[in-house]
C-alpha cells in the first residue's frame, strides 16, 4: 500500500473540493466533508449521508449537515503511485458531491465518476 500522510491526504481532499467548478461549489449547502482512516466495509472509498439538494423542500431547516466521508486506507489500497492517489481522491470527492446534487451511482458511472 502506498504511503500518504493523513495531513497530505486531507490536502488532496481539499484540492478535490477546490476542483469543483465555482458555479457548482456555490450551490453546495450544509455539508461536512471528513476523512476517516477505515471504511465500514472493504472497497468503500467514500460515502454520502444526508438529504440531496433535489430532496430538500421548504421544510428543510434546522437539520444537521449532510456528511461526505472519504476513506483514506481504502483509496490507498487500490493506488500504485502518488498520482493514482491524487486522481482517485478527486474522483471520489466528485462522486460523493454528485450524490449531494441528487445524482445516483448509475448516472455518475455514465459520467465517468
Amino acid at each position: 500500500m502506498i504511503e500518504v500522510s493523513p495531513e497530505q491526504f486531507e490536502e488532496l481532499v481539499g484540492q478535490g473540493l477546490d476542483s469543483i467548478p465555482e458555479a457548482l461549489g456555490r450551490q453546495i449547502r450544509n455539508v461536512a466533508v471528513v476523512v476517516e482512516a477505515e471504511a465500514p466495509y472493504p472497497g468503500l472509498l467514500g460515502l454520502y449521508q444526508g438529504i440531496p439538494l433535489t430532496g430538500r423542500g421548504e421544510w428543510y431547516s434546522g437539520v444537521l449537515p449532510d456528511r461526505i466521508t472519504i476513506y483514506r486506507n481504502e483509496i490507498l489500497k487500490i493506488c500504485h503511485s502518488y498520482e493514482d492517489v491524487v486522481r482517485e481522491v478527486r474522483a471520489t470527492v466528485i462522486h460523493e458531491v454528485g450524490h449531494h446534487f441528487g445524482i445516483d451511482d448509475e448516472r455518475l458511472r455514465e459520467l465517468g465518476w
